[in-house]
């Protein structure tokens, strides 16, 4: 016949089934918590518990949730806590204030009294602290060796379906994060040109890619009639979501301020005054917008710290590379921008906007692509179109970093004179 202490023995063992059960039943880290610690309590007959996460990258513990206590979070190499994450092992303190790892505070600060704990770390799969869970004030004396079997017991099933649910919602959200840039990347794609500029006389070209989901990089024409079109190529520092905001800002304003029948000089200057009171100092806009007039057969820009701009002479095969004519916008507000580059293009000539991510292409010894390999390239490829020269540039800069990611965003605008 089996003894009361075998069957409160094997009664504790179906209680840990149990609660194995309970935990795998939900996906959910809150609740899987809450689980843990309820049924922790329940086992283990005490009084309150205390689920500590763990944090590998700031080396700290943290409780999601605490049995009427709030929130708390400190190093894991402090107090009773901090003690098991070192010896993964079980701590079991009789007496809480004769240990002097015992934090007194906190009992303070919320009036409990503590009286003795059993302090457990929860270990994933691998053997790896998952974090460590704390039951105080057993109700009849102290925690005994049978506690402490219990305990590791629970311990090892809990750490394992912690991980597991730590990992899904890392994945979740990884997926939603996916999501957004798929977004973001969809409708910073929409903004750019759906087709290139129709003018009498001159081939127009645009082209861009973000080295990540979303970019800082952007080009953009716009019809005013009669012949005239204006063109804007910009680059926000960084790339990513920030700066993808940023640049959709200031494409915005630009187009907004293109039909007001202002000069290019004026619109720079708004726009700068406004980039200049929405963005922190570390954020500023390279930018160059500027006016083809097909009639006339020119170009004229304003260039925001965008530069060197390239133009091809055909007759003297010659290239002139031109530095900003201004500031960045966003940097200063009252920056002027009176200086205007006008050039009149013969049939053959051309104008070459790039963002740095062309001439600053590095291999894997670090080397540069340069604007004297595009200029050689351009060269090559005068007699093909704006769209075929931009891509052989496209092309060769992607030969010439071979394996070497993407680290920069590229975009491009060719102006080429026709006959």
């Amino acid at each position: 016949m089996s003894s009361p202490q075998s069957n409160k023995r094997l009664l504790a063992l179906e209680k840990v089934l149990q609660i194995s059960r309970d935990m795998v039943a939900t996906n959910d880290l809150d609740e899987l918590l809450g689980v843990i610690i309820d049924r922790s309590m329940e086992l283990l007959d005490s009084e309150r518990a205390t689920l500590f996460l763990y944090d590998a990258d700031s080396d700290e513990l943290f409780s999601k949730i605490a049995a009427q206590s709030g929130e708390i979070r400190f190093s894991a190499g402090a107090g009773i806590a901090g003690a098991v994450v070192r010896s993964k092992h079980v701590l079991n303190i009789p007496d809480a204030y004769a240990d002097e790892r015992f934090n007194r505070d906190v009992d303070r600060q919320t009036g409990f009294r503590t009286r003795n704990i059993l302090a457990v770390p929860l270990l994933d799969h691998s053997g790896d602290l998952v974090g460590v869970l704390e039951v105080l004030n057993k109700h009849t004396g102290s925690f005994d060796d049978h506690d402490i079997t219990l305990a590791e017991t629970l311990g090892a099933q809990a750490g394992v379906v912690i991980q597991r649910a730590r990992l899904l919602v890392h994945y979740v959200e990884k997926q939603r994060m996916e999501h957004a840039l798929q977004i973001a990347r969809q409708i910073q794609q929409d903004l750019l040109p759906k087709e290139n500029p129709q003018a009498k006389g001159f081939d127009i070209s645009g082209w861009s890619s973000p080295a990540d989901e979303t970019g800082g990089d952007i080009y953009d024409f716009l019809d005013l009639g009669e012949g005239r079109w204006t063109f804007m190529l910009a680059d926000a520092t960084g790339h990513g979501i920030g700066p993808a905001l940023v640049i959709a800002e200031a494409r915005a304003m630009l187009r907004a301020l293109s039909g007001a029948e202002l000069d290019t000089p004026t619109v720079m200057a708004m726009v700068n005054d406004l980039l200049t009171a929405d963005l922190s100092q570390s954020r500023f806009v390279t930018c160059i917008f500027g006016l083809i007039d097909s009639q006339a057969g020119t170009v004229r820009y304003v260039s925001a710290g965008q530069g060197p701009i390239i133009f091809y002479d055909r007759q003297s095969d010659k290239f002139d590379e031109l530095p900003a004519t201004a500031l960045p916008l966003g940097i200063m507000e009252g920056t002027e921008f009176d200086e205007q580059v006008e050039r009149r293009l013969s049939p053959g000539d051309m104008m070459i906007i790039t963002t740095d991510g062309f001439f600053e292409a590095a291999d894997a010894d670090g080397d540069l692509f340069g604007t004297e390999r595009m200029c050689q390239i351009i060269r090559r490829c005068r007699d093909l179109t704006a769209d075929e020269i931009i891509e052989n540039l496209r092309r060769n800069v992607f030969e010439f970093t071979g394996p070497v990611p993407q680290a920069d965003d590229l975009t491009a605008i060719i102006v080429k004179k026709m006959d």
